[in-house]
């Protein structure tokens, strides 16, 4: 891993064309932006992380949408 350090103000490149910059620092936060061809995806990790993860390992939630069951619905009792 490289590691470089930038104050407010100051930019990396990355090749030709990407080029991230420090705009502001407030205590432990980090605003950063990033100018990149419309054809270079940039997400935060996490993000990444979840669009990259196989259906069967993202989370639950009571809100998600229930898939149909195959058949007739079986009658309740």
């Amino acid at each position: 891993m490289l590691v470089l350090t930038r104050k407010k103000h100051q930019s990396i490149m990355v090749g030709d064309n990407i080029e991230i910059s420090v705009l502001d620092v407030i205590g432990d936060k980090v605003r950063i932006g990033i100018q990149a061809p419309r054809e270079v995806s940039v997400f935060r990790k996490e993000v990444f992380l979840e669009i990259q993860a196989p259906v069967s390992e993202l989370p639950v939630t009571s809100d998600a949408p229930v898939a149909p069951t195959a058949g007739k619905p079986e009658p309740m009792s």
